[in-house]
Formats: C-alpha cells, sequence, structure tokens
C-alpha cells in the first residue's frame, strides 16, 4: 500500500484525534445561555448560531494555515462575523465570551472513535508525532486534559516552529527533529492542504482522515474514515 515500511507516524491534533467541533458545540452551547444571546438574537436555541460560527471558524482557519491572517484577526472574526451575519453588531459581542470560550473549550474531552484504542496499538509499533496548527496553549491544555500526551515522542505547533502547515518548513523542522526520514514518515490529518499535500510535498506518504465521507480528490491516495482503519493498514 505505501512505498516504503514506515518508521514513524506523525498525527494531527484538530479535527483528526480531538474532536473540534463536538467540542466547540458543547461550550458554544453552555456559554450561549450563560451570556442570553437566546435574547440577543431572537432565537431560543444555539442551533444556529453554532451553526454560522463553525461556517466561518473553518473558513478563518483556512486562511491562517495559508498565512493570510494572524491568530488576532481569527479569533475577532470569527465571532464578529457570526454576530453580522445574524444580523446583531458585533459591538454588543460580549468581551468575557471569548475568554471562557477559550479556556473552557480545550478542556473538553471529546476524541474521535478509537482514538485511544489506535494510538495505544500504533505506539507499539511506530514512533508517534504530532503535527499542529493550533496555538501553543490551547493544544497543550488539550493533550493534558485528554491524556493524548503519552502517545506522542515530540509535539510540534506551528506557533511555536514559526510557520504553519502546509509550508515545507515545519515538516523538515519536524522531521529533522524527530530524528526521522521523509520516506519511512507518514502523515494523518484531516486537512486537505495543511496536511495531506502539505506532507507529500516533502515526500511523505499521508493518509486523508474523512470522518464526514466527503469525495476523495484524485490526487490523494489514501484515505480513512475511521481512525480505526489504522490497525488493519499501519
Amino acid at each position: 500500500m505505501f512505498k516504503n515500511k514506515k518508521k514513524d507516524i506523525f498525527f494531527d491534533l484538530d479535527h483528526t484525534i480531538w474532536d473540534f467541533d463536538k467540542n466547540a458545540e458543547e461550550t458554544l452551547h453552555e456559554l450561549y445561555y450563560q451570556y442570553q444571546f437566546d435574547q440577543l438574537f431572537q432565537q431560543p436555541t444555539s442551533e444556529l448560531f453554532i451553526q454560522t460560527y463553525t461556517v466561518n471558524n473553518h473558513r478563518l482557519w483556512n486562511l491562517y494555515h495559508h498565512g493570510k491572517i494572524d491568530k488576532t484577526e481569527l479569533r475577532r472574526a470569527r465571532f464578529a462575523d457570526t454576530f453580522t451575519q445574524l444580523g446583531v453588531d458585533p459591538i454588543l459581542f460580549p468581551k468575557n465570551f471569548e475568554e471562557e470560550y477559550l479556556f473552557i473549550c480545550p478542556q473538553k474531552t471529546n476524541l474521535f472513535p478509537h482514538a485511544h484504542e489506535t494510538l495505544t496499538y500504533l505506539y507499539d509499533q511506530y514512533n508517534l508525532h504530532l503535527i499542529s496548527n493550533g496555538f501553543k496553549e490551547a493544544c497543550e491544555t488539550k493533550l493534558a486534559t485528554s491524556d493524548l500526551n503519552k502517545y506522542f515522542k515530540n509535539v510540534f505547533i506551528s506557533e511555536v516552529v514559526g510557520v504553519n502547515k502546509p509550508d515545507p518548513r515545519i515538516f523538515h523542522f519536524a522531521i529533522n527533529q524527530a530524528d526521522a526520514r521523509a520516506y519511512t514518515s507518514m502523515m494523518i490529518g484531516d486537512n486537505l492542504d495543511a496536511d495531506v499535500r502539505g506532507a507529500m510535498q516533502v515526500g511523505m506518504d499521508a493518509i486523508f482522515f474523512n470522518p464526514t465521507w466527503a469525495e476523495k480528490p484524485q490526487d490523494i491516495p489514501h484515505m480513512i474514515t475511521n481512525l480505526k482503519e489504522l490497525q488493519s493498514i499501519l
């Protein structure tokens, strides 16, 4: 299936192991009523707010991956744009809402199915590493509260390294720091550009984690829809 026997497996974190959308949804649902957004938006449920936020957050993260916006703009715009699209002036966005969101969300522990089981299986056979475009403090909290640190020999966070996936430099840095080789390494992630194509452009094999069953592009050779599949192919 793969060109060479693998020794080092690099994972993405958000949307691959840690279920970002589910954890964000839980957090936003709690804060929606705490801050009386049901009255502000005249929406009795949090569903529309969360849906709108999720679309904006994904769009802005894609811009961040490619260096088109910075951390500050990402965090500002995802809520400001949501307010605007729902017909409420962003000036009414409560200052403490963002701070509470950033505190609560990373402490959530929803992982994709079979995450611990699969990582335990792989840990006995490969060197496992993590490359995340997430922010340092949030990543460290997620790894600690979800008991994920024990699996990874190295954790590379783009904010610390100074470049984001898919920039080849973060992959080269991670490979070198892990004392690995590109041709015996593999990247597993949900983002086609940042994770999969980013890894492939430096000579790594890559697996597209696709739990939503989106159509697989022709240039992507390997795809899974459930982490447990890794136990069969690795």
